[in-house]
């Protein structure tokens, strides 16, 4: 879970406005997207639940800031500041322990066993890495080094969905020739 020089400068300038309005610096994206470059920082709130009002906060700052301190993002860019959104993204070790007994995708740099994707429950944090119980039930050791991205899968609820006749009938009904 390394990070590039440049995303480093970002972080050291955008985390403490975080934490002083009470919010967490979750990730810094900065890449290239149609015809610019783009700034992303996704914010959150401990319990989740940053509001509009608090990402404007965080944006507004980190903007007056950045305009500054133009050594940290060198050349054109667009500033997007929003929460992390539902598959929210894990990018430090202290970000997986709220994560144990839930559904995370890690993409790891290196191989492991074969493998460079792991989908499963998070069942386990230690000081150098994480286990992931895979949907084979195969646990997976992955050390915090090896890791190149990982991401929060949240499972919504079962909702019966209705696949009843009148659903299907009327599917059948479009097909019959003559059918209105």
């Amino acid at each position: 879970m390394d990070i590039d020089p440049k995303t480093a400068r970002v972080w050291d300038i955008v985390e403490p406005i975080a934490l002083e309005l009470g919010l967490e610096l979750v990730d810094i994206e900065h890449r290239r997207e149609g015809r610019g470059a783009v700034l992303r920082l996704l914010i959150d709130k401990a319990g989740g639940g940053v509001t509009l009002d608090e990402l404007t906060a965080v944006s507004r700052q980190v903007s007056d800031l950045l305009d500054v301190r133009d050594d940290a993002v060198p050349g054109a860019y667009t500033l997007e500041v929003s929460s992390p959104g539902i598959n929210r993204p894990l990018t430090r070790p202290a970000h997986f322990p709220p994560f144990v007994g839930k559904r995370v995708h890690v993409k790891t740099r290196e191989a492991i066993g074969e493998r460079h994707s792991f989908r499963g429950v998070l069942t386990a944090v230690r000081p150098d890495g994480i286990t992931v119980t895979g949907d084979d039930r195969a646990s997976h050791d992955i050390p915090f080094d090896a890791i190149a991205r990982a991401t929060y899968q949240h499972e919504f609820p079962s909702v019966g969905r209705r696949r009843g006749p009148d659903r299907r009938g009327a599917t059948r009904l479009a097909q019959q020739p003559g059918a209105r």
